[in-house]
């Protein structure tokens, strides 16, 4: 193993919240309402953090311990088939194909403590200590009542009482913990289900800060207090509260009645205040010489981009809605290691671990998906050049903690092993409704692994999946909506166009059917019928900033540069932080032949969303039309790096090489793109350039295609 500069961190603590986002937090900042949040700003750093799709919690939070895809993890579901009994079971750690940060730094004879961490059940055998997400299943309906600890909840099992004993029961919540979030409880009656609800979640809150301020604080065999080297705690309030209350939050939505927004508009707010108070504790606890991350999954919608959707108390499904879910959470870093006020550059989720590994003075695998954000540490930890990798921790040698490797089993294959049992007779077949359970669980996994594959520009794969399913159920408009944009982005808008047909005779009035029909409509290079379907759409819904920014688009493309500018500023004013909106105005500046304005347009794109190929390839163009080639090659190789399959960034590089004078690399490039053109569907149809593209620009600079 490479050395590794020395340890910048004497220890870590990582606290998970789940949905926090900077919208509501700032606000809550300035009034001073959240000072232990503050207080590690003051002294680290903060960035928005990327989220990664599909944005479910399972698969989120076990790509932040592994700083792997969830393709590659392998937790693709709330929920998984059972091998033992062939029912559904949450998703378990025996299901994680790769080892979590807590095995690496067993591996090393590191101590960590996990708490309450998705997918962790049963514990596994580290070094340190493991209270899974389902310590508090089995939950009496009374006080007092018997509570079971579900096996394998706790490791140690030396711990278990202790651990029973943190649990908070409902009933225990006062009526003066709930007016920190309700200040009108008194006006409300104590059989509102809702109360009922928030009392849940502040003692679901409470028993997991209380089991982790127990592992906190607990002595070591050795009987040293707080041996520990990394503390791992999830707490899933914010998100779950979200569901149910957010539409409450001010300003208040149409549907939402008078009475119920004057009683419930305080409650977010009031639970970022108690998880605040609960950083505190947890601050505390872990001493000033503690590394501190505090990050979000993903954030949530609580403005005016709020999905109408009513979550009854009751919905124990609604967490699974992630129309609620913005595409970027939140993260905080402070303490020995950090440099206070350099902000990492465009993180996401899964640069936590390789981050946290290094701040351990341990390098990150090669096979992890995310980096070290180098750029927020302290020295010497200055430069990619002085992190080391090892090729996979999956494949060094040594105790880590796993599970028996009989307990690690694919639970698909094992219910597939279960039915052939079934079939000759060896086992009890599943009953019907077990089956169609079973089923649906199978089919929304692959469902997830589709949208992985999409969101990881692996497009290919994705279509394979997304044809299959649609194939099997031709009435879920989801997987004929993944599958129409997989096959667009793959250049295939002719494959595309029977599924948007179809799709548009079963739903005449959707929006999302017209928009994809009009991008297979652009792609075909017919951009007066794409505007004509679009506009359709806007008439109908002329707030919506997809709809905006696609006609804006079309209008472009037809040179009504008017129209364009009109709604893209609508577009603008809609969502201030889109960043589709800034590069369609790039596209906009590209085609009017502005190559200043288009460059500035994109980066600000970038800004917002750095893993965004297009607006690579766009800021590329224009960079490429301002004569800065050295600059235009590396947006273009950037956006090849996402993309592999962009024909348009290879015909750019093969003129840019060969005019700088590398004809080699220049003509390997135009090789890619006419194998690229060749296997299309439909190689005879002539290939529609993005505006301002590699032919135009080639022809005049004086630059032809490399032979």
């Amino acid at each position: 193993m490479a050395p590794m500069p020395d340890r910048l961190a004497k220890r870590v603590l990582v606290v998970g919240w789940d949905a926090a986002d900077w919208k509501l937090i700032d606000p809550l900042l300035a009034r001073g309402e959240m000072p232990h949040l503050a207080r590690l700003i003051g002294n680290g750093c903060r960035a928005d953090l990327a989220s990664l799709d599909p944005k479910l919690s399972p698969l989120l939070w076990t790509s932040i311990a592994t700083g792997k895809t969830a393709d590659r993890h392998g937790v693709l579901n709330f929920i998984e088939p059972d091998p033992g009994t062939g029912t559904l079971r949450p998703s378990c750690s025996p299901t994680r194909r790769t080892k979590a940060i807590w095995n690496i730094l067993t591996q090393r004879g590191l101590r960590t403590n996990v708490v309450s961490w998705y997918a962790s059940h049963p514990g596994e055998p580290i070094r340190g200590a493991i209270v899974t997400n389902l310590f508090q299943e089995a939950r009496p309906a009374k006080a007092g009542g018997p509570w079971a600890m579900a096996d394998g909840a706790v490791h140690p099992a030396s711990m278990v009482d202790a651990i029973a004993g943190a649990r908070v029961h409902p009933s225990s919540i006062s009526r003066a913990q709930l007016r920190a979030l309700v200040p009108m409880i008194d006006s409300i009656p104590d059989t509102d289900r809702r109360l009922g609800l928030l009392r849940g979640q502040l003692a679901q809150a409470h028993s997991v800060q209380n089991a982790a301020l127990h592992l906190l604080r607990s002595p070591d065999d050795a009987g040293e207090s707080a041996a520990w080297d990394c503390t791992l705690v999830f707490n899933e309030a914010i998100d779950v509260v979200g569901h149910h209350f957010m539409q409450f939050h001010p300003p208040k939505m149409e549907h939402v009645s008078p009475k119920d927004f004057e009683r419930f508009r305080h409650v977010m707010n009031g639970i970022y205040r108690v998880q605040d108070a609960m950083l505190g504790e947890l601050l505390d606890a872990a001493g000033p010489d503690t590394t501190v991350v505090v990050l979000s999954d993903h954030g949530f919608h609580s403005d005016h981009l709020r999905p109408r959707v009513q979550a009854d108390p009751d919905d124990e499904h609604a967490a699974m809605d992630a129309t609620w879910h913005r595409p970027h959470g939140m993260l905080v870093m402070g303490g020995p290691g950090v440099r206070p006020g350099e902000a990492p550059q465009a993180p996401t989720l899964l640069d936590i671990t390789p981050t946290i590994l290094s701040l351990l003075g341990l390098p990150a695998g090669a096979d992890m998906d995310g980096r070290v954000l180098h750029e927020s540490l302290e020295a010497p930890l200055d430069a990619p050049a002085t992190l080391p990798r090892i090729p996979s921790w999956d494949d060094v040698p040594g105790e880590a903690g796993l599970h028996p490797a009989e307990l690690r089993v694919d639970p698909f294959e094992a219910r597939d092993a279960m039915r052939q049992l079934a079939d000759l007779g060896y086992v009890e077949e599943s009953s019907g409704d077990q089956e169609a359970a079973l089923a649906a669980c199978e089919r929304e996994t692959k469902s997830n692994l589709g949208v992985v594959y999409m969101s990881t520009s692996r497009h290919h794969l994705a279509a394979d999946v997304f044809r299959g399913l649609h194939g099997a159920w031709p009435d879920e408009r989801r997987f004929a909506v993944n599958l129409a944009n997989c096959l667009l982005v793959l250049g295939r808008p002719d494959e595309a166009l029977p599924v948007l047909h179809a799709l548009a005779e079963r739903e005449p009035d959707s929006i999302e059917s017209r928009l994809l029909l009009a991008s297979a409509l652009l792609a075909r290079g017919d951009a007066p019928e794409a505007a004509r379907t679009l506009e359709e759409a806007e008439r109908a819904s002329p707030d919506r900033i997809d709809v905006l920014c696609a006609l804006g688009e079309a209008c472009t493309r037809l040179e009504r540069w008017d129209d364009a500018q009109r709604r893209l500023a609508r577009a603008a004013a809609i969502d201030p932080h889109s960043p589709v909106v800034p590069h369609a105005r790039a596209l906009l500046e590209l085609a009017r032949r502005r190559w200043e304005p288009a460059a500035e347009a994109a980066l600000d794109a970038l800004d917002r969303r750095h893993r965004y190929p297009e607006a690579h390839y766009t800021l590329g163009a224009a960079l490429a039309w301002l004569g800065d080639g050295p600059h235009a090659i590396q947006s273009f190789q950037v956006a090849l790096s996402m993309r592999p399959g962009m024909v348009d960034a290879h015909l750019f590089l093969a003129r840019l090489l060969a005019k700088r004078g590398d004809a080699a690399k220049g003509a390997e490039h135009a090789a890619t793109a006419r194998t690229l053109l060749a296997t299309r569907p439909d190689p005879s149809r002539p290939h529609v350039e993005p505006l301002r593209g590699a032919t135009e620009w080639g022809e005049a600079h004086g630059a032809p295609l490399p032979a």
